[in-house]
């Protein structure tokens, strides 16, 4: 058993989509019409385009806005990806404009940043023993 697809609610799939590839660098991988407003819409990492796919899906449920709404107030990101390093990241993101909530933090071997999407998320950026 792996893990295939994992998803983040996101407020508008254009401005997630620029976002996840523009900003963080990630590709699109498929991008499917669902009704009239809707898509099927994934990106994949640069580095493992067969990997592990990130479904940007609309928040439209009614449950996602509470849901999300709790987690932003109480600084729980809602992802964590994986990064070489995350100082690097951090200084790479800023420069691009990208909010950070919490600057770069060692944890014992890990080192963590948390930064917010424009999408209505936290993700956590992490990097760690390998």
């Amino acid at each position: 058993m792996r893990i295939h697809l994992t998803s983040v609610f996101v407020d508008d799939q254009a401005k997630a989509l620029h976002f996840y590839t523009e900003i963080l660098g990630f590709v699109k991988k498929h991008d499917v019409p669902l009704g009239e407003t809707d898509r099927w819409l994934t990106v994949v990492s640069r580095d493992e385009p067969s990997g592990t796919e990130l479904l940007l899906e609309p928040a439209g449920h009614p449950a996602v806005k509470p849901y999300r709404d709790a987690l932003v107030r109480d600084g729980i990101p809602l992802a964590q990806f994986a990064v070489d390093d995350v100082h690097a990241e951090y200084e790479r993101l800023r420069a691009l404009g990208v909010r950070f909530t919490q600057e770069p933090v060692q944890m014992g071997p890990v080192t963590t940043a948390v930064l917010d999407d424009t999408c209505g998320n936290l993700i956590q950026l992490a990097t760690g023993p390998a």
